[in-house]
């Protein structure tokens, strides 16, 4: 049936085919990847919230992101690296791209990495941690990529984790041409971990000195040539065995291991670059994110390669050399379809306008944008200044491909601004009650975002090590159903559009960096001089939200000195990406008389909103005291 988002009518029955009849749906995507064996069954419902697609078909997600390429198309580009940070450049076609991922494999090999094995790479968006993410997925070891602006505590939390047989990291990376070495900060999160790392490969490109150990540490280069020539076929893989695990914050202050499998997560990505990006083989993708979040795994790696595309990986900041940088790659590379986050928009925005004219920008398809929400000015202006289509998506770590947005390779869909769109193909999404779970079907009420089991190929198959935890946190939230929360508060109005208004839990959302408040607390608390700490997200032009930290300290001491203790803290443990935005030394936090912070409050009081039917909340004088605090001077 015809509607505003869908004219034609063909994504909704595209849709509802892939609710009524999902093994037949997915089956059909199965055939744009390459299977060593065929599956003996579509989907292994048999055990919610527990699923399992394409059991007993075996497959790999190296084979299908670069061998098959490179035998039908070997000349064609497949990996383009640009760093503006040391202003190199470099290309690779799906032949050479192939050599690399097999060298990388057999230093792996090299070193008694196999099938099963975690390796953690922690490195800047460098090609080799390409090619070691990629050669981890060829042999059948698991990596787990932790972002390079992470700091001791929070990497070390990760290695502890997910106990890596080897981890691959790098000299020093480069931000905005400030250099971050990352050799202090691994040797203070394994001096930190319980879990003792066997062997390191350093990838060392002369930016600092490095100071490897003898009989723990390699250099990469030096065991590349050592496997020179080498030839490391793939493994094979059961579709449901696991591919990796990728940490996101979490509610408990400690983190959560997503773990994916390798087939489904293989069909979702495949069928996503057709249906969603409408991109081609031979063409070139560009997004803008690391390859230490979901996008930079989903559609820096894995997504472009398995389609036949050409990826293109960028070392730097959307400003340096200026503001006319990435619109300089989208022209020289011929870039089709670009991805990108509204923060980086918003950078671009306070530019000169004529940056964006002075390239020619005719190859370029359309800009998706997702990693936080997206608002209705920042979309016109970037819509209206590239004269392109502007499409938001919603998704999470966790699905690893989008929950909402238009799927214009399927039909011709119109955007609405404020809006990701609708849901996917496979994603039975619902809005419901949170107190009581029921459903809510008429437009424009508020509820919590859930999905329906069971979830499509390509989304989490659990929690790295828990299962109990991933019931617990993802299908035991909503009152009398077991549904996926998504822990994101939506309405969806009479046409369709979702529109996410914000977190229901204790996540929020800085620049596209998801940060649970109770990890930076636990920090904060860690200062000597600390009593109390509440963090809260808080909106922001720029960022989307920004952490602001309510400090009260054990006894009088300067505001400053505690301000900077802090946020030196969670700099050292945690990061400059989860450092507060503001700290504020109050006398008191405001609760409830059970002991509960009056988080909801505060937030209000920051963004300097009304308190409505918050004003009815105990302890109103604390909360008086903080809306003096937060007063302008």
């Amino acid at each position: 049936m015809p509607t505003a988002a869908d004219p034609t009518g063909r994504y909704a029955e595209f849709h509802a085919r892939s609710l009524r009849e999902p093994e037949a749906f997915w089956a059909e995507q199965a055939a744009l990847i390459d299977w060593q064996e065929p599956w003996s069954q579509v989907l292994d419902a048999s055990k919610p919230p527990f699923a399992r697609w394409f059991v007993g078909g075996r497959t790999n997600l190296c084979h299908n992101a670069v061998d098959r390429h490179a035998a039908a198309h070997p000349e064609r580009r497949a990996l383009i690296w640009v760093s503006t940070e040391v202003d190199q450049e470099r290309e690779w076609n799906f032949a050479e791209l192939q050599q690399e991922v097999e060298a990388a494999a057999a230093m792996l090999k090299r070193r008694g990495v196999g099938r099963g094995d975690r390796v953690l790479i922690y490195c800047p968006m460098v090609p080799e941690a390409a090619f070691a993410m990629l050669a981890c997925a060829r042999i059948g070891a698991i990596h787990s990529v932790v972002f390079g602006g992470f700091a001791s505590h929070s990497l070390a939390g990760r290695i502890e984790d997910c106990s890596p047989k080897l981890i691959v990291s790098c000299d020093a990376g480069s931000r905005a041409g400030k250099l971050q070495p990352y050799q202090p900060l691994l040797e203070e999160a394994l001096r930190l971990s319980q879990h003792k790392v066997e062997q390191v490969l350093w990838i060392d490109r002369g930016l600092v000195p490095l100071q490897p150990q003898a009989g723990r540490d390699f250099i990469y280069a030096s065991e590349r040539e050592a496997v020179r020539g080498q030839r490391v076929p793939c493994e094979w893989l059961e579709s449901n065995e696991v591919s990796y695990t990728l940490y996101t914050s979490g509610t408990t202050g400690r983190p959560k291991g997503v773990q994916r499998d390798v087939g489904g997560y293989a069909v979702a990505l495949a069928a996503s670059i057709r249906h969603i990006f409408d991109g081609q083989p031979g063409e070139t993708f560009f997004s803008t994110s690391d390859i230490g979040w979901v996008v930079g795994h989903s559609y820096i790696v894995y997504g472009p390669l398995i389609a036949g595309m050409a990826t293109l990986m960028v070392e730097g900041t959307p400003v340096r050399p200026d503001p006319g940088i990435w619109w300089r790659l989208v022209q020289k590379y011929q870039v089709r379809v670009m991805f990108s986050a509204p923060t980086a928009v918003r950078v671009l925005r306070k530019a000169d306008p004529s940056y964006l004219t002075q390239s020619d920008l005719s190859s370029l398809r359309a800009l998706f944008l997702a990693g936080e929400p997206l608002d209705e000015p920042t979309a016109r202006w970037i819509r209206d200044a590239l004269n392109k289509p502007v499409v938001d998506n919603y998704w999470q770590t966790e699905t690893g491909w989008p929950i909402l947005t238009l799927a214009r390779g399927v039909a011709p869909m119109h955007e609405r601004l404020g809006s990701p769109g609708l849901p996917m193909y496979g994603y039975h999404a619902l809005l419901v009650d949170p107190e009581t779970g029921a459903t809510l079907e008429g437009p424009n009420q508020k509820g919590v975002l859930a999905l329906d089991y069971p979830l499509p190929p390509g989304c989490l198959q659990t929690v790295w090590g828990d299962d109990e935890r991933f019931v617990k946190t993802y299908w035991s939230s909503i009152p009398g159903r077991q549904l996926y929360s998504t822990f994101d508060v939506a309405t969806r109005d009479a046409d369709g559009y979702t529109f996410i208004l914000g977190r229901s839990d204790d996540v929020i959302n800085v620049a596209g960096h998801r940060l649970g408040t109770r990890e930076i607390e636990e920090s904060i608390a860690s200062v000597a001089e600390v009593a109390e700490v509440a963090v809260v997200g808080v909106a922001d032009e720029l960022k989307g939200q920004v952490a602001v930290a309510f400090v009260v300290p054990k006894q009088a001491m300067p505001e400053d000195a505690l301000a900077a203790a802090v946020m030196q803290r969670v700099n050292e443990q945690l990061g400059a990406v989860a450092r507060p935005a503001r700290v504020l030394v109050v006398q008191a936090l405001p609760k409830t008389r059970s002991g509960k912070l009056l988080r909801r409050a505060m937030q209000a009081l920051c963004e300097g909103r009304e308190l409505g039917d918050l004003s009815t909340l105990e302890d109103a004088a604390t909360l008086q005291a903080l809306a003096e605090r937060l007063k302008p001077a």
